[in-house]
């Protein structure tokens, strides 16, 4: 049995803002068919406290910023859960990394270094009677985690994943000894980062092993265009990057037994929920194909590209309705965009209603500009909802393009768009219908799409494999 501790700020169904805690919350459940036993270490903030059932104490360390902190073990959803219980630096409300008015934490960088210090306290010395012989961290969260290890003798091996590198963690330098931090590492081999600290470029450069989301987005992010700055670092490393696609919990996501919708087994079963899609949010019966967003409005999901190229869609007959929630501008935006009887919008996240949408939807639009691995494209196959995806990252790992070749061997699972630019987009959304209009090939797409292999099994085997291979 190999033993793993899994650092990471947020985990599903405990508490979520984006894939990240999807991908810790099914990892460790996929794991356990591998031999492989992952405990979760994670913040307590008030939502996971809440959910705690029977905790029990199983450290206490006294001053870290200022309070006491407790780790408490729970299980909840099959999850072995370590919690993080303080309240001086995780009792508030609004985001978990921001409050009411947007603006990010001014303590972050002490909030998950103190995240980061237990866990290097608990590969150390052990928890409860358990040690681990991995440590494995998500995201700048627990990018100081190796780092606070390194040099250390005897400790666990160390796996940092990047999951977005667009967000590092990044502190200004008057923070280098209330974090712990060895201030000779403060440099261009270390964890500076142009003036700053980095707590991501930290986690890279000292742990034994870095992953990413899919195979794709390692080769993109030693391309400055993908990199943001840690082309470099990641170049340095190469030998040590291994990309590994994500993939869903198909309990979840399992269109014939999800309770959210009419389920169903084939693609004919989407007619009651595309029909009831279309009622509850206004929408009446229409020639072209319903397509459905479900992202954050963002500049990297594209969905600016998609407001430029949507008249090509309603000029076919299509019809777009978006969940989401984001830039103010974005959301405007959008919400001008219902004056036309084909678009509806809502602003905001509903779990219930992304499953009704992407289980009513006949194509899910993914126009990322970059996108690590993407999860909506894979519950999209899942429920036989043909995904429209820009050729990059995850979306270009997972789903099978409409080429000619493609096509002839009839395997092809969806569209890609390539460049990423709003112009390819409308190209791509004239195909979309076309291949909509053409009914026999359409159901294709579909089958195709639910047969496709989209739970963990792989992907958790290949990281029980990189375990043993570190553990050696």
């Amino acid at each position: 049995m190999i033993k793993v501790l899994s650092v990471t700020s947020e985990c599903a169904p405990l508490v979520k803002t984006g894939g990240l805690a999807d991908v810790a919350g099914a990892l460790p459940l996929a794991l356990a068919a591998h031999n492989v036993h992952m405990r979760t270490l994670l913040p307590g903030y008030p939502a996971v406290m809440k959910q705690l059932a029977k905790p029990k104490t199983v450290m206490t360390l006294a001053d870290i910023f200022g309070g006491t902190v407790r780790v408490l073990a729970s299980t909840i959803a099959g999850l072995d859960l370590l919690v993080v219980d303080a309240p001086h630096l995780f009792k508030r409300e609004g985001n978990i990394y921001s409050g009411y008015d947007g603006a990010e934490w001014n303590d972050n960088p002490e909030r998950f270094s103190a995240l980061c210090q237990v866990a290097a306290n608990i590969a150390r010395n052990g928890i409860d009677g358990w040690q681990p012989d991995v440590c494995h961290g998500h995201d700048w969260q627990a990018g100081l985690m190796p780092e606070y290890m390194r040099s250390d003798k005897k400790r666990p091996a160390t796996v940092m994943t990047i999951h977005n590198i667009a967000f590092q963690g990044l502190a200004d330098p008057i923070t280098i000894g209330k974090l712990g931090l060895d201030p000779y590492r403060f440099t261009r081999d270390g964890y500076e980062f142009w003036g700053k600290v980095s707590s991501l470029k930290a986690g890279l450069m000292s742990a034994d092993r870095i992953t990413t989301v899919s195979k794709t987005y390692a080769a993109e992010l030693m391309r400055p265009e993908f990199g943001m700055g840690l082309e470099g670092v990641i170049d340095k490393r190469r030998y040590s990057l291994t990309g590994i696609v994500n993939g869903i919990d198909d309990v979840v996501w399992n269109p014939t037994t999800d309770l959210a919708i009419t389920p169903y087994k084939t693609p004919a079963g989407k007619a009651k929920n595309k029909a009831a899609l279309q009622a509850e949010f206004g929408l009446e019966k229409s020639d072209g194909p319903l397509c459905v967003v479900v992202s954050r409005l963002t500049h990297q999901k594209g969905l600016d590209m998609l407001l430029q190229s949507l008249p090509t869609l309603l000029d076919r007959g299509g019809q777009l309705i978006v969940l989401g929630t984001g830039d103010s501008g974005l959301e405007a935006a959008f919400r001008a965009e219902t004056r036309h009887k084909n678009v509806a919008v809502h602003i905001g996240y509903d779990e219930d209603m992304s499953h009704r949408l992407i289980a009513g939807g006949d194509a899910i639009l993914v126009p990322s500009r970059f996108e690590p691995c993407g999860l909506t494209q894979l519950y999209a196959l899942r429920y036989g909802t043909v995904p429209l995806v820009s050729l990059t990252g995850g979306l270009a790992d997972t789903v099978i393009n409409t080429s000619a070749a493609a096509m002839a061997m009839k395997c092809a699972t969806g569209i890609q768009v390539t460049p990423v630019t709003a112009n390819a987009l409308s190209l791509a959304l004239t195909d979309l219908c076309d291949l909509y209009a053409n009914k026999t090939v359409w159901k294709m797409l579909q089958k195709n799409g639910m047969k496709q292999p989209v739970n963990w099994d792989a992907s958790a085997g290949a990281y029980a494999a990189l375990y043993k291979d570190l553990i050696k």
